[in-house]
Parts: C-alpha cells; sequence; structure tokens
C-alpha cells in the first residue's frame, strides 16, 4: 500500500468510497473491502450510511485505530450551527470517539468559507477529528480555506479521473503539501471501455480499471476512492500495487482529458476552474 503523510499523520493512497451503498449491500461492500485490504474508508452524512460502515468496521475485527475514516458535514449543519451536535451524530453512529478525516462536504452557496472552516476547526479542536479538510472546492475557495485555518486543511475531495484535467487544483495543493482526493476516480465506469485505457491494460495483463487506479497512484499528492457493490471489481480495484505504468503510458492517458469531461456538476455547484 502507498501512503502519504498529512500533517504528520499517514494515509492510505487507496481508499474505499461509499456513496450510495447503503443497507445490507454497504454493510458487505464495507466488509469485503476491510477483508481485501482496505484500510482507508470515506462515508458521509448525505450518504445516509455511517451507520452502516460503523458496523462494519465494528464487525470487520479490524482495530479502529488501523482504519482511516473519512466522512463529511452538509449543509444544514452549518446553516443551523450544529456542526457539533452532527459530528457528535456521526460518531455515535460510526461507533468511534472520533474521525481520522472531517471534511466540508461542498462550499455551500448559503455559507462562507470561513465560516464553515471555522467550525470544523473547532471540531478538530475538541478531538473528534485529527485532520480537516473540504470537498469540490476551487482553487480561490482552497486558498481561503487555507488562510482562514492557518495551513491545517490537508486536502480537497473532487471528481478526478483521466478524462478531467485538474491541474490548476493539483498545482495550488502540491504546493501547499496538500492531496487531492479522487471521487469517481474510474469516471463512474465511463473510462472502462476506452479504447487507450483497454490497450494499456492488456499490455500489462491487468483490468482496465486497474489502469485507471494506477494512474492515479503514480501521481504526487493523489489519494484515489474508488467505489463498488461487487466483491470482485473491490478486490481488483485493490490489485494495483505490482506493476508500473511507463511514462509514455502515462501521457496517453493524460491525453484523455477533454473539456466536457466532468460528470458532478449540481446546480450549487461553485464555478469550476478551467485547465489552460
Amino acid at each position: 500500500m502507498l501512503n502519504i503523510s498529512l500533517n504528520g499523520i499517514s494515509v492510505p493512497r487507496l481508499g474505499f468510497g461509499t456513496y450510495e451503498l447503503t443497507g445490507q449491500k454497504g454493510a458487505d461492500a464495507t466488509l469485503k473491502a476491510l477483508e481485501v485490504g482496505y484500510r482507508h474508508i470515506d462515508t458521509a452524512q448525505f450518504y445516509d450510511n455511517e451507520e452502516t460502515v460503523g458496523e462494519a468496521i465494528k464487525q470487520s475485527g479490524v482495530d479502529r485505530d488501523d482504519v482511516f475514516l473519512t466522512t463529511k458535514i452538509w449543509q444544514d449543519p452549518f446553516v443551523n450551527d450544529t456542526v457539533m451536535q452532527s459530528v457528535d451524530e456521526s460518531l455515535r453512529k460510526l461507533q468511534t470517539d472520533y474521525v481520522d478525516l472531517l471534511l466540508i462536504h461542498w462550499p455551500f452557496p448559503d455559507v462562507p468559507v470561513k465560516k464553515m472552516v471555522e467550525d470544523v476547526m473547532t471540531v478538530k479542536q475538541a478531538g473528534k477529528t485529527k485532520l480537516i479538510g473540504v470537498s469540490n472546492f476551487t482553487v480561490s475557495q482552497v486558498q481561503e480555506a487555507i488562510d482562514v485555518s492557518g495551513g491545517g486543511v490537508v486536502c480537497n475531495q473532487v471528481e478526478y479521473h483521466p478524462r478531467l484535467n485538474q491541474k490548476p487544483v493539483l498545482d495550488i495543493l502540491r504546493a501547499n503539501d496538500m492531496a487531492l482526493t479522487s471521487y469517481s476516480p474510474l469516471g463512474r465506469g465511463s473510462l472502462l471501455d476506452d479504447p487507450v485505457i483497454q490497450d494499456i491494460a492488456q499490455q500489462h495483463g491487468k483490468g482496465p480499471g486497474q489502469i485507471v487506479l494506477r494512474w492515479h497512484m503514480q501521481q504526487d499528492n493523489v489519494i484515489a476512492i474508488p467505489k463498488s457493490g461487487t466483491p470482485k471489481n473491490i478486490e481488483n480495484n485493490f490489485d494495483i500495487f505490482d506493476f508500473e505504468l511507463s511514462g509514455e503510458e502515462m501521457d496517453r492517458i493524460f491525453a484523455l482529458a477533454s473539456p466536457d469531461g466532468r460528470i458532478i456538476d449540481p446546480p450549487f455547484a461553485p464555478k469550476w476552474d478551467q485547465a489552460a
């Protein structure tokens, strides 16, 4: 497993995403991920599966301190000044006294970035999270979060895959020793049929998804959190540490970036940075 150090804490660079994995399916998938060897689990208040994730971690027999656990705060707690209470509820559902990383889920338009960052800093000061970060923030919003926190934010979780060039965001994160955590790293499966990906996969005797995830692993300051509810895919997504892509292969994959490559773009999203 490859790790990255964020504010002195070691974080597995391959994690398991749980969006839309609820109920028994979510429990089974999270248990399988822990069985396979994932030690970085990502959830959120909005996903409505914190209880499921917490129970799966408990049932797995893996020591809580060996799991890097992330959750995210949705808009309402920031608006209603109930962030601490909402985190307490998350911790209850997750059956833990702390999370390793607490994120602001979006730069919600109705709440100033300064307030949201100060709110999560308060949670950290209370010892309920080891690290704080943001998600879906633009370059200017990341800079504001850095300024407000005194450099305390450690990552920005955003959509990232070969069809979406995130160089502007990556540049500011790397300049500040922060990580980009990639959600939808496989482009929600849209990249698996790409001829370039399939050709490279054939050369390595690997699956297309393994090639794309390896592409993430070979980039500085990048974490990936693929999601799957299928046991075989959960296994395959973890089996990416026994080969390397060449510089030429990396470049071929980077070349797949497209101006319309973004998939996740809700009405409340910020005005995204465009790569030059």
